[in-house]
């Protein structure tokens, strides 16, 4: 049965996309305008898609305010590369780096940081089952370290850093798959930020770098090519063939963004957001979050029920009622709604009479 009526989309990524961006996606899928082909078609040498990832950059820019002496980069791989291709760039085999542990994802991180150099564990919070993020008094930072890495929301567990570590005069990197641009965010605290972009900026297929100048100076020659931030940066991220399509929807998602009015709109959109489902899931007990409160993710809203039986079922009938992907992650359980950037405000409503209805069917 083909289902042509938009369900709420609360997948944790690839996640939902601004209608309105899908709609000129398509619109212009078959031929561009003034260009006579489709964007899967047109070379990435070609003026019509320089002037795409160009003007991707510039609203990027514009976005976030980036500082001058940042360079911004579109590459390939996901997060998951970024996790080889930091260390590889910016940790000397013989120094080490600091990375706080807040998650699946920065256990990760600090899995392929160890294949390239030493690795300090500068805080966790697995011993709470990942349920919060360290507060700044719980960070041991090392000032002779050769960056602090963390991850500022917490796909699978729900979580989210409300503040900037403060990490002195060593370079701050930020993994910012799941809420980079989901509010205001202050570029001149990072030396380097990156993003898959299938959560809250464009299909998968292409990853956000925004990396400091100096930091390009410490990438190693005999690392391969592909792998070296400054060949990108060098090549404006055409060295060889990008995703064109994903950055063709990408400049389309940031155009939407200011048009929503910036990332301070955004945020207190994302805000609202996830206060009306937190106040449901609080409301009885009948839910229980998974995060606590100070830690919890605007983007991935994690919660259980009494049971693991209810939780399928739960999934189950939310499916059927056109609320799709609330399954929890795999390695955890439970529920996860993923309500990033283009997630409507109207869907929210719809799960939270959905959880009030279940509950009285169930509680």
């Amino acid at each position: 049965m083909t289902t042509t009526n938009r369900i709420f989309n609360f997948s944790a990524g690839p996640a939902v996309l601004p209608l309105e961006v899908l709609e000129e996606a398509r619109e212009n899928l078959l031929a561009m305008p003034g260009v006579g082909m489709s964007i899967l078609e047109i070379s990435h040498r070609s003026k019509p898609f320089e002037e795409i990832i160009a003007g991707a950059e510039g609203d990027i820019r514009r976005l976030a305010g980036i500082p001058d002496g940042y360079h911004v980069l579109f590459l390939q791989g996901g997060a998951s590369l970024q996790f080889s291709m930091v260390p590889m760039n910016i940790l000397p085999t013989e120094g080490s780096a600091d990375y706080i542990v807040t998650g699946s994802w920065s256990q990760k991180a600090v899995k392929e940081a160890r294949r390239v150099g030493g690795v300090r564990i500068a805080a966790s919070t697995e011993a709470d089952n990942f349920t919060r993020v360290p507060t700044q008094n719980e960070l041991t930072l090392d000032p002779d370290a050769a960056y602090v890495h963390y991850t500022t929301n917490n796909t699978i567990f729900g979580t989210e850093f409300g503040y900037v570590p403060e990490v002195g005069n060593v370079p701050l990197v930020a993994d910012t798959s799941s809420d980079m641009f989901g509010g205001p965010v202050d570029v001149s605290k990072f030396a380097l930020i990156y993003a898959g972009a299938q959560k809250n900026l464009a299909p998968a297929g292409v990853t956000l770098v925004i990396i400091r100048d100096d930091l390009l100076r410490r990438t190693p020659s005999s690392l391969p090519t592909m792998l070296q931030y400054p060949i990108h940066a060098e090549n404006d991220s055409l060295y060889n063939t990008p995703p064109v399509f994903a950055i063709y929807v990408m400049r389309l998602v940031l155009q939407w963004l200011l048009k929503q009015g910036g990332l301070e709109a955004i945020g207190q959109g994302n805000a609202r957001k996830a206060d009306k489902l937190y106040n449901e899931i609080d409301r009885t007990g009948f839910y229980r979050a998974h995060a606590q409160p100070g830690s919890r993710s605007r983007m991935n809203v994690t919660f259980r029920l009494p049971t693991e039986a209810l939780e399928k079922t739960f999934a189950k009938e939310a499916t059927s009622a056109g609320l799709d992907g609330l399954k929890g992650h795999r390695s955890v359980g439970g529920i996860r709604a993923s309500i990033y950037n283009a997630f409507p405000e109207n869907g929210i409503g719809g799960l939270v009479q959905f959880m009030q209805q279940f509950e009285k069917r169930n509680g």
